[in-house]
């Protein structure tokens, strides 16, 4: 299928714009013609991820746009980098990996983008509405704008999504189209107790499920609370993105484009039926602890991954109830927040309990914790999907009261209780 693009499409790609937009432009209708779109679609905002430091690659490819002049040509916001540049001693990288983050990250503020540094952009304010084709890279941005949104958005990695915000185009091709971002499979939940679905580790845990039982099919789901919260809603399409490539689900009733299941099918029969099962959940849940059985000591607690929101902090400070924990705990978020909790005086009782707050990047990118080889106790799913190969620590999953009664402690508490059915 041939690749039309508009006579201002053209213009950019022969130089009009200028020599980064040209490239930007020449390596997004590269993209769109491996993907099979027939044009391009104009997008209102996009969210990079490739400012997070893996290489001197994406360094240099950054400074390319920077010296050909490149500004994005839409709203833009920074995903984490490899820095906090908020506390500066929390990463304990090496000189070149410092310095060479640091100019990452500045390049992409050289090109207009907006220096949030977040993994959780929709809570930062920038929340594109129902419908709106947008560019997001970072994979629970993505699940998040489509699912709770209903914005449009495909997966957009290093560094296409930078080249969408200088064009401002993508790719008209999947999750943008009515007909890809039809339901296929129907998820039943309506068997999962009512005092489980109201806990928030279930959300991390049936995430952990979709992802590996769905792969990249869409999915509605039925049995889920109307009230359900963003911040489960969160924690359910960051694990299921990290464990497969779900990228939009949709919950019946809740969100936008499922009013109903017969409406997120389409009005169609669906391929098929998945139940979440006891066993299924219970399979799930096991993956995401890879401690040794019965491990009782840890050596750390991360949370905010994605980063923690306002309310989560809130919780936060109800659970430690004016106590200190004795294991060092790092909770992540983005500055926006930590602005919050400073102007609220939340900020110094948290670090007075002893909570590290880590801002513009997380544990899990970023050289934080304090050794290799220990164990790490955490709420949420994608911390404890890719924990053990980023970090080289071990993972104990439980829920955010399980996390602050360890950290107390200083030791493992859990409450297998609540997955008693």
């Amino acid at each position: 299928m041939a690749l039309e693009l508009t006579a201002a499409e053209r213009d950019v790609l022969s130089g009009g714009g200028g020599v980064a937009a040209a490239m930007a432009m020449r390596i997004l209708v590269e993209a769109a013609s491996m993907m099979g779109a027939s044009k391009l679609v104009e997008i209102t905002s996009a969210h990079i991820d490739g400012c997070l430091y893996h290489g001197d690659g994406g360094v240099e490819f950054a400074e390319a746009l920077v010296a050909g002049e490149g500004r994005v040509a839409v709203p833009t916001t920074l995903n984490v980098g490899a820095l906090d540049l908020l506390h500066p001693d929390r990463v304990r990288g090496g000189e070149h990996h410092t310095r060479m983050a640091r100019r990452q990250m500045d390049a992409y503020r050289r090109l207009g983008c907006e220096p949030t540094w977040t993994c959780a952009p929709y809570q930062a304010g920038h929340r594109p509405g129902v419908g709106e084709q947008v560019a997001w890279g970072e994979s629970n941005a993505v699940a998040f704008a489509n699912s709770v949104l209903g914005a449009r958005t495909e997966r957009y990695g290093d560094f296409l999504d930078a080249c969408c915000a200088l064009t401002a185009r993508a790719p008209l091709a999947g999750l943008h189209t009515d007909a890809a971002r039809r339901a296929t499979v129907v998820v039943d939940a309506t068997g999962v107790p009512a005092s489980l679905k109201d806990r928030d580790v279930f959300y991390p845990v049936l995430g952990t499920w979709l992802g590996l039982e769905l792969g990249r099919d869409v999915c509605v789901i039925a049995g889920i609370p109307p009230d359900v919260d963003e911040d489960s809603l969160k924690a359910l399409g960051a694990a299921a993105a990290s464990t497969g490539a779900v990228a939009l689900f949709h919950v019946a009733g809740v969100t936008p484009e499922a009013p109903t299941v017969e409406a997120a099918l389409g009005y169609t029969v669906p391929e098929r039926t998945v139940v979440a099962t006891a066993g299924r959940l219970l399979g799930a849940l096991a993956r995401l602890s890879t401690a040794p059985e019965g491990a009782a000591e840890i050596d750390a607690v991360a949370v905010g991954s994605p980063h923690f929101s306002i309310e989560e902090f809130s919780r936060l400070l109800g659970l430690l109830d004016g106590r200190r924990v004795r294991v060092p705990f790092f909770a992540c978020t983005g500055r926006h927040v930590v602005a919050e909790l400073e102007a609220s005086g939340a900020l110094a009782t948290l670090e007075g309990a002893g909570v590290e707050i880590v801002a513009d990047t997380c544990v899990v990118v970023a050289p934080i914790l304090p050794s290799a080889g220990g164990v790490l106790m955490t709420c949420s799913g994608k911390f404890a999907h890719y924990g053990p190969a980023n970090t080289g620590h071990e993972v104990v999953f439980g829920s955010l009261e399980d996390c602050v009664e360890s950290a107390v402690a200083g030791r493992v508490r859990r409450d297998p209780e609540i997955w008693s059915w």
